[in-house]
């Protein structure tokens, strides 16, 4: 049985980020990966973060950076990606992600932190995130 393409919207914190039809989204979940077809039963999860994948009707690839989030899917067939963060794989800098990932690496292993740092460490782990999601992105969109 056919089924009509998958309605999708990626939104997050500052807006929509991209919206269209999908053939195919494969995204990492706090589980694994997973792809998610035209016909696939609702859906909802955790998002890790990742390079979120979207394969529109006439082939074309949408990479998405995502620092985590949910991705669910109704029975319609739309499907919602929220995140915090989200970059198109077009504008990521990928020097500019790995000096933040070297950057956000040091501060993160400072040996001088106290009980009320907990919060700095986990903003640091988060930024972190988004720096690794944001290169897996630039990675398998071949930059």
């Amino acid at each position: 049985m056919d089924h009509p393409p998958l309605q999708v919207k990626v939104v997050c914190a500052d807006g929509e980020v991209w919206k269209g039809e999908s053939v195919n989204i494969i995204v990492r979940t706090t589980e694994g990966d997973i792809g998610l077809l035209p016909g696939h039963e609702a859906f909802l999860a955790a998002l890790a973060p990742c390079a979120a994948q979207i394969i529109t009707p006439d082939g074309a690839r949408e990479v998405i950076a995502c620092d985590g989030g949910f991705v669910a899917l109704d029975n319609d067939g739309h499907v919602s990606i929220i995140t915090q963060y989200a970059t198109k794989s077009e504008e990521i800098s990928v020097d500019q992600a790995h000096r933040d990932l070297d950057e956000l690496r040091k501060k993160i292993n400072a040996d001088e932190r106290t009980e009320e740092d907990s919060l700095v460490v986990q903003d640091l782990t988060h930024r972190l995130h988004l720096a690794q999601a944001q290169l897996a992105a630039a990675r398998v969109a071949g930059k």
